[in-house]
């Protein structure tokens, strides 16, 4: 088993939830200081560490089978992340989706970190939608 942090489609309720195969949640939880996150389209979000930065991202912390992770959750991310470990904000370490170094800088693409995570940034594009 290993412990995965999830911050984007994967998270309870999002589309890619399925691919967890029922694992059970750990803890929601943030980051440690020092993350940021790019918006992908509004489709998706990628999350990579920068130590000049205070920021933290919120998420989710999954145990999850090995198989699981392999067979199921990483054939159905974008190509642009990247399995990584992070440090979470109480200090211990869990695997996740990091932005791979040649799109952080991505045209197309936005910057959210002052969200602090996918669905708080998805909420204010939700309440800003007068449709």
């Amino acid at each position: 088993m290993v412990h995965m942090f999830l911050n984007g489609q994967a998270m309870e309720g999002g589309p890619f939830h399925k691919y967890l195969n029922g694992a059970p949640l750990v803890a929601r939880t943030t980051t440690a200081p020092g993350y940021r996150l790019r918006s992908f389209g509004d489709v998706f979000p990628g999350m990579w560490p920068d130590p000049s930065v205070s920021s933290t991202i919120a998420g989710e912390v999954y145990e999850l089978p090995e198989a699981v992770l392999r067979d199921e959750l990483l054939p159905n991310e974008p190509p642009e992340l990247e399995l990584g470990l992070i440090r979470l904000g109480d200090g211990s370490a869990a695997f996740s989706m990091l932005l791979r170094p040649e799109h952080r800088e991505h045209g197309g693409t936005r910057e959210i970190t002052s969200f602090g995570g996918w669905r708080a940034y998805l909420q204010a594009i939700e309440s800003a939608d007068p449709g």
